[in-house]
């Protein structure tokens, strides 16, 4: 039984895991989206989340914990300033996690991770414009629709024609 086992090895050494999850996350944060298998994907987020939290800080203090576990400066920039910008008056679930099936070497279910976007009316429900109900349309008998011919149209078109015979 699997009771109060929290972490899952990979069948990994600490070193290694510790490894990649930190590039996991540098990607996650440089790329906004990565494909990996759902296992790994499950543990990334709680990693992320954290590393999102910390950003929105904002302190020197934040930035060096945050340091640690991103190993590029382009990817730290951007998590300090466009994602904890951008997730500042959220307090949690930055990430979404969707099935992608099943990877074709060993059948190992895929999900994808990425950043959620916030949108402008959070938390607001969009409400339906109330409109009148349609009127019936009116169909024309055959006879009315033969004697509503556009002159305009087939002037042009005429015209045209006799333009290309001009030249």
């Amino acid at each position: 039984m699997r009771h109060q086992k929290r972490v899952r090895k990979f069948s990994r050494t600490s070193a290694h895991r510790k490894s990649m999850f930190r590039n996991l996350v540098t990607s996650l944060i440089k790329h906004e989206k990565i494909i990996s298998t759902s296992a790994k994907v499950k543990d990334l987020r709680r990693i992320a989340e954290k590393l999102v939290t910390l950003a929105k800080k904002g302190s020197i203090h934040a930035r060096r914990l945050v340091a640690r576990d991103v190993q590029d400066k382009e990817a730290l920039d951007k998590l300090f300033s466009l994602l904890a910008t951008r997730y500042q008056s959220r307090s949690g679930g930055y990430t979404r996690i969707t099935k992608y099936g099943l990877r074709r070497g060993d059948a190992a279910p895929l999900s994808i991770i990425e950043f959620i976007e916030e949108q402008k009316g959070k938390g607001q429900k969009k409400k339906k414009k109330k409109t009148a109900p349609a009127q019936p349309v009116k169909t024309a008998s055959p006879e009315e629709s033969s004697q509503k011919v556009q002159p305009a149209k087939e002037q042009e078109v005429t015209d045209s024609k006799e333009d290309k015979i001009e030249e």
